[in-house]
């Protein structure tokens, strides 16, 4: 429930100008008439600039209208005339948002930028304005404090469970001058976050790595060094080289370059985003975002930001995570060090003379690499094109869930790099839609996701049907090759594709049920668990050129090496997990010095200098601008989950049509309707263990 409301905004209601009332009846807008393309999908190519403000302000009205509507019902107040009546408010809202939430994180301009530093303060304004409606919390506990004798659904009793809290943690029992404090944090977080977030985006934007001499291109392949070269095309400097922070430009160089001292250049022009002490410099934003965090949950009650966010997860308090987190750990932190001696080794043996720094660590993994298994990147590149690796995924998922993908080339996108796909039922029937959109450009922020234009529901008798997306950074086209991706961006292809999943097979009544964080990652990275099986690998992984499948023996070099650096992997990402803790039980509502405050807390956990937190504090958007606020533990605490999932199906075989119908009943289709181990329970039949994953990482 809590996501229904989250696209919510404001309740200002500013009248536009003349010229804004001209330009708006020069040009309908879309958002506020019924879309009429296929399957009612966003119309990319009719929504303008200046439709969106008009459109927000228009939402933010309607939906004031119906919850004083909702709140002025002089019946008594029941689960379908509150409850119901509420989660389905704002739907235009909605509309608006999903669209520009996209483009934001996919497709920015200074324009869109420029309206999110308008309208945030707007959305957070009417967020409060709902959370804080007496009359209406008044409704939604009338309702919840009768739950007993209602004959509720199991999903209608969850539905006012999450209400009923939602309401509770957004401030609806706060009164007088605490009321008012809560709303001007609320206000106030949400333009830093949002600032950080621009922030981060013009520090990886403006860094580039500049080659003019061959020799320093020295132990990169032909493909890394034709990607080098467009890049430069296309910032126009032709005849040169161009490497930047994206990732698909930055791994293959820090792994191949044999030019040290620009491996080092380019690595710290990576971690020292949003520590530069310039205009886009987050260390003071870092700071009082989590200084705010820590008042706002004292306002409700809870000692610190983690208290208060950990209560909804299955984890459910501080204490819990760092018990899990201390348990690997250890002996991930024992296996690191004795890769950082098998690498420093190596050094001297080719007559080095210096010791291993953080911007060695991928050139002597992928030599050590080399030597133990015989297997270079290089040689896998060739056999993961994109397109193959895509419908390897939507094989898998065909295999699983008798679905079926196929393109449609008349839907609207935002792009022309994106694609359409329909997505049916064995017998033809409608599911639902899916876009993808998987390169790096300046407009798009780092990392990969997932998220949706409509979420599945139902109204009545029908069936609303959901459009899912996925967004990546992957390898682009080079020279004259295709885009061929890493193992790395082939996982994280069907990672994001487990998440669209989730919401494809989506079987609930109402939308925007909360998904415990630590929960919400078990349908993505099990699908990462098909996508290098041997059965897997050769139906979709064939050379390039060729088409040969890919040979038993490249199969066996991946399986091999499976465990390889997965001391520095799992360091690097637990590092990061006991960093976001940290910042969030704090209990001083006092901002800290951003750099003391992370140097302490590396140095607390005793992290070796020659691997770096996968995310520092002035650049880690998961915690400070995104939604893993005291949550970016939840990938490992999942992966405890998915690996012991993911035995039920090697036990009974990939591709076991019961087990994949238990997952998806239970898991894949039911969201945040139950408890979480509840659901997970029914599906496995005992709790999970965490053996399976100490033996995947090779930690035990």
């Amino acid at each position: 429930m809590k996501s229904a409301f989250l696209a919510c905004a404001c309740l200002l209601l500013f009248s536009l100008s003349a010229a804004q009332q001209e330009k708006e009846a020069v040009t309908p807008n879309p958002f506020l008439t019924e879309y009429t393309t296929p399957f009612k999908t966003p119309p990319f190519p009719l929504i303008k600039i200046e439709h969106y403000m008009p459109a927000f302000r228009k939402a933010m009205e309607e939906q004031k209208l119906e919850i004083d509507a909702l709140v002025n019902n002089p019946q008594p107040p029941t689960f379908q005339n509150t409850i119901e009546s509420f989660g389905r408010s704002g739907g235009l809202l909605e509309k608006v948002n999903v669209v520009f939430g996209s483009l934001r994180g996919a497709n920015t301009t200074d324009e869109l930028q420029k309206i999110a530093n308008e309208v945030t303060p707007m959305l957070s304004k009417h967020r409060d304005d709902i959370n804080l409606n007496e009359k209406l919390f008044q409704r939604v506990k009338a309702v919840y404090v009768q739950k007993k004798s209602l004959k509720l659904t199991p999903e209608q009793s969850k539905l006012l469970d999450d209400t009923y809290k939602d309401f509770v943690r957004g401030g609806a029992n706060l009164s007088g001058p605490a009321k008012e404090r809560f709303r001007n944090i609320n206000e106030e977080s949400s333009m830093l976050r949002l600032k950080f977030e621009e922030n981060v985006l013009k520090e990886t934007n403006t860094f580039r790595l500049v080659i003019d001499k061959t020799d320093d291109l020295t132990g990169l392949s032909p493909t890394i060094i034709a990607g080098a070269a467009d890049a430069a095309k296309k910032a126009k400097m032709e005849g040169k080289w161009v490497f930047t922070l994206q990732k698909p430009s930055m791994i293959p160089f820090l792994q191949y370059a044999e030019n040290r001292a620009l491996r080092e250049k380019l690595l710290k022009g990576y971690i020292m985003r949003g520590d530069n002490n310039n205009q886009y410099d987050n260390k003071k934003i870092v700071a009082m975002i989590a200084a705010l965090r820590v008042e706002r949950s004292k306002l409700l009650g809870y000692k610190s930001f983690a208290d208060f966010t950990l209560e909804q997860n299955m984890a459910k308090n501080p204490k819990a995570v760092y018990d899990f987190l201390n348990k690997l750990w250890k002996p991930a932190l024992k296996v690191a060090k004795q890769e950082r001696a098998e690498m420093q080794a190596m050094i001297e043996k080719n007559g080095g003379t210096f010791n291993l720094a953080a911007w060695d660590w991928w050139y002597y993994a992928e030599k050590i690499r080399k030597e133990k298994y015989d297997l270079d990147e290089n040689e896998l590149r060739p056999y993961f094109l994109l397109d193959n690796v895509r419908k390897g995924a939507f094989s898998v998922a065909g295999k699983l869930y008798g679905i079926q993908f196929s393109e449609r080339n008349d839907i609207p996108t935002y792009s022309e790099e994106v694609k359409v796909f329909e997505v049916q039922r064995a017998d033809g029937s409608h599911v639902g839609l899916l876009y993808t959109d998987y390169f790096p450009r300046p407009g798009k922020r780092a990392g990969a996701w997932c998220s949706s234009y409509r979420r599945q529901e139902r109204r009545g008798d029908t069936f609303i049907t959901p459009l899912m997306y996925n967004v990546g950074n992957f390898s682009r086209p080079a020279g004259d090759k295709p885009a061929l991706l890493s193992l790395e961006e082939a996982g994280t292809l069907f990672h994001e594709f487990g998440h669209a999943l989730a919401g494809l097979l989506s079987n609930v009544t109402y939308r925007g049920f909360s998904v415990p964080r630590d929960f919400v990652e078990l349908p993505s990275q099990i699908m990462e668990e098909w996508a290098f099986e041997p059965e897997v690998l050769k139906s979709y992984a064939r050379h390039y050129q060729t088409g040969e499948i890919i040979p038993q023996t490249l199969i066996d070099k991946i399986s091999n090496s499976g465990k390889f650096n997965q001391g520095f992997t799992t360091v690097e990402y637990l590092s990061a997990s006991f960093l976001d803790m940290d910042w969030h039980t704090l209990t001083d509502t006092k901002p800290v010095d951003a750099s003391a405050f992370e140097k302490k807390s590396l140095e607390n956990m005793q992290l070796i200098p020659e691997i770096v937190v996968r995310y520092r504090s002035p650049f880690f958007a998961h915690i400070f601008s995104g939604g893993y606020s005291a949550g970016y533990y939840s990938y490992i605490w999942a992966e405890v989950l998915v690996q012991d999932a993911f035995q039920a199906f090697k036990e009974k075989g990939l591709f076991d049509q019961a087990t994949a119908k238990s997952f998806r009943e239970n898991i894949l289709e039911r969201g945040g309707t139950e408890d979480a181990m509840k659901l997970y329970e029914r599906f496995r039949g005992r709790k999970p263990t965490i053996e399976p994953l100490l033996q995947k990482r090779g930690l035990k």
